[in-house]
């Protein structure tokens, strides 16, 4: 396999783990590179994915989770057309040149399905049809692999010679919530409050490479005392999969800060969800359903399949799989509690905005700001 837009490997490590040896790496963030060069040492790792010139001869899957800066809620929303996310014609222009790998596996943020009324959709399905690919997707949340992380994403993937509905709906376990918010740590981001992801209960909002304040950083989480903590970069690293400081070094790159490191994990692939691909393509099965014919001009649903123009919508959840969860109120190492500024700063702009919040939760988060300090602090 080959991965471009590597970022810090989460795909090639969770589809390694099930067989695959990554033949080369692209990706350009200095910070990322240095996280590849260290734990991908003997893998050939390009820079500019503009200036690639071919894959490797006998390339059998390509794995892109493509920048998504203008496709996301939290980003420029510029579409698929955007200075960065149409970088993924970059991956369509080295296909075509390879003649067709088995595999095309492409990650990306669920607000794409949205997106200008679905077009950045309608852009990569004729694209993958006119190399000839059945392609097939399917929004899936990260909390069905046991982390918590409310992290939805679209993994897409696409063959000319395979059935990629036999890979990604095979399973369906169905929705499930795992804890309450009067009992239970709920996470936020406390660099929002007027708009954005909101909160959620036994999980974090989907980690994220920036935020409203031009910044990137961790979220908050209320503990069932009242206390509002910040998870540490080392449990940001754990929440998508990886081992405790994957990140490190990053540092090492001249001009590369600490802050730097939250972005970096805020970008990557979920290594388990990876890992989840890579098990259902060493044992693919029937699909539980084929679904059927979407209407033209309909929303793109949360899973669909397509070839030769004709889109299927499937009716399953985003969770194909219920493994252990692993409860927020364990999973935390090194909590440190919210700044007094940072506190202040969300509470002013939940009384600009008009986000919902559990009842007391605000009425917690004002106590926590009395405890460090109050206003004055």
């Amino acid at each position: 396999m080959v991965g471009l837009f590597a970022g810090i490997g989460g795909l090639e490590l969770g589809l390694g783990r099930n067989g695959w040896s990554t033949e080369l790496l692209c990706e350009i963030d200095p910070g990322a590179q240095g996280v590849l060069a260290a734990h991908f040492p003997e893998t050939p790792l390009h820079g500019d994915i503009t200036r690639l010139r071919s894959l490797p001869a006998g390339t059998e899957l390509v794995a892109a989770g493509f920048p998504c800066q203008d496709l996301s809620q939290a980003g420029r929303t510029a579409g698929i057309t955007g200075r960065r996310s149409g970088l993924v014609d970059e991956v369509f222009r080295l296909v075509r040149r390879q003649r067709g790998p088995r595999w095309l596996l492409i990650e990306n943020v669920p607000f794409m399905l949205q997106l200008g009324r679905g077009a950045a959709m309608r852009h990569i399905t004729a694209a993958l049809e006119e190399l000839g690919y059945t392609w097939a997707y399917r929004v899936v949340d990260g909390r069905a692999f046991g982390l918590p992380q409310r992290r939805q994403r679209v993994l897409m993937l696409a063959s000319r010679t395979e059935d990629p509905r036999e890979v990604l709906f095979g399973d369906d376990a169905g929705p499930r919530e795992y804890g309450d918010a009067d009992r239970d740590p709920c996470g936020f981001y406390w660099t929002e409050g007027v708009r954005g992801l909101g909160w959620a209960v036994n999980a974090v909002p989907t980690l994220k490479g920036g935020s409203g304040l031009g910044i990137a950083s961790p979220p908050a989480v209320r503990l069932p005392a009242g206390e509002i903590v910040t998870p540490g970069i080392v449990d940001g690293e754990r929440l998508q999969g990886f081992d405790a400081e994957w990140t490190a070094p990053a540092l090492d790159v001249p001009g590369v800060r600490q802050g730097h490191r939250w972005k970096l994990v805020g970008n990557a692939v979920s290594v388990r969800m990876a890992n989840w691909v890579g098990e259902r393509l060493a044992a693919p099965s029937e699909p539980l359903t084929v679904g059927e014919p979407l209407r033209p001009g309909s929303p793109w649903p949360t899973a669909a399949w397509g070839r030769a123009g004709v889109v299927h919508r499937v009716p399953l959840s985003t969770w194909p799989v219920h493994e252990p969860y692993e409860d927020l109120k364990n999973f935390l190492t090194e909590p440190r509690l919210l700044s007094p500024r940072a506190t202040a700063g969300f509470l002013r702009r939940t009384e600009m905005g008009n986000l919902r919040f559990p009842p007391g939760f605000l009425d917690d988060v004002r106590d926590h700001l009395d405890r460090m300090g109050g206003w004055a602090a």
